[in-house]
């Protein structure tokens, strides 16, 4: 009955480990990777030259040794690479378990804050300098109840996101290229729900951070936190669709609020999508996402009621977001009871 069911993976923590010193006070690049996003790895080191742990799934099949080579030339084809990647190797014969990719990513971290990042954005501004020369934001992510959001786009003419060399790299030439030429919009702007709590229309002239007010369950922006407070990405959801939602969804109910910043923002590199698998994941994941939500809605209950949170802020987001789960008010009036 289980003979095709998802088995075991082996997993190889620091297969490269960076030779750079790594302080705890930093912020990693917390990303996955498949075989064909190497060279894309190697320019992220390239670019951040900072921390970066890389959980980095290989096919347990003929094609295991050739793309094991690929890996061990792209680190000595790049000294960035042997300096600054972490990279944790998982091989099995599974595609997209993207959360238990996640999670092993952000396990091996070693730096108390993490950015989780799809490695196909590119880094335009210096956000790492921003957040860890500014007292109120690093204090913030300390205190663990924090998420600062970046806001993410895409070229609206996919054949325009290719050459990343033309992307730009400040606010002001951003605004540009969203307002005067019009290349640039909101990722994913046919799927408003996955950015749109982020506000962009507040953010265009935004010069402080601000808070998402319009949080809803589909929201799937790219956020740093702390890497120790926050809830591990559940490991149910295999495939497209719906698995990123479900990590921040649960990082939201936990009691982390996100915050915007005002001048730092990433844009998509364009790539091809296998739209058949793709359409086919989602539709499921949706179904398993539905419970998912009911299911994390009476978990924190219990769990701020048992441990005396209940009634402090930390429960403020499940309070807002659970009560559009049908007969979840009644659950919330008899806890205040």
């Amino acid at each position: 009955m289980f003979a095709s069911a998802m088995g075991p993976s082996v997993i190889t923590p620091y297969y490269f480990k960076a030779t750079e010193v790594i302080e705890t006070e930093d912020i990693s690049m917390s990303t996955i990777v498949t075989s064909d996003r190497f060279p894309i790895l190697s320019r992220l080191a390239s670019k951040y030259r900072g921390p970066i742990s890389a959980a980095v799934h290989i096919n347990d099949n003929e094609s295991k040794d050739r793309v094991l080579a690929q890996l061990h030339e792209t680190f000595e084809e790049n000294p960035d690479m042997k300096r600054y990647v972490d990279i944790h190797l998982i091989v099995d014969k599974y595609d997209r378990q993207f959360n238990m990719w996640r999670n092993i990513a952000k396990l091996y971290a070693r730096t108390n804050y993490i950015m989780m990042l799809d490695i196909d954005f590119y880094l335009c501004t210096d956000f790492r300098k921003d957040i860890l020369e500014n007292v109120e934001l690093m204090a913030m992510l300390r205190e663990g109840r924090t998420a600062l959001v970046l806001p993410a786009f895409e070229y609206i003419a996919q054949s325009d996101g290719f050459d990343y060399s033309h992307f730009p790299n400040s606010k002001e030439d951003l605004l540009k290229k969203v307002f005067e030429e019009e290349k640039l919009d909101m990722f994913h702007r046919s799927w408003e729900k996955g950015h749109s709590a982020t506000n962009y229309l507040k953010w265009y002239t935004a010069t402080e951070p601000y808070r998402v007010k319009d949080y809803n369950f589909s929201y799937e922006p790219y956020v740093i936190f702390n890497r120790q407070s926050s809830p591990w990405c559940d490991e149910r959801f295999i495939g497209y669709g719906a698995n990123k939602a479900a990590c921040l969804y649960e990082i939201y109910i936990s009691g982390i609020d996100y915050y915007v910043l005002p001048n730092d923002f990433i844009i998509h590199q364009s790539h091809a999508y296998p739209e058949a698998a793709r359409k086919r994941e989602r539709l499921f994941n949706r179904k398993v996402y539905t419970s998912f939500r009911e299911e994390l809605c009476l978990r924190y209950a219990r769990q701020f009621e048992a441990n005396g949170s209940w009634n402090t802020p930390i429960s403020n987001n499940l309070r807002k977001e659970c009560k559009k789960i049908r007969g979840f008010n009644n659950i919330i009036k008899t806890i205040d009871e």
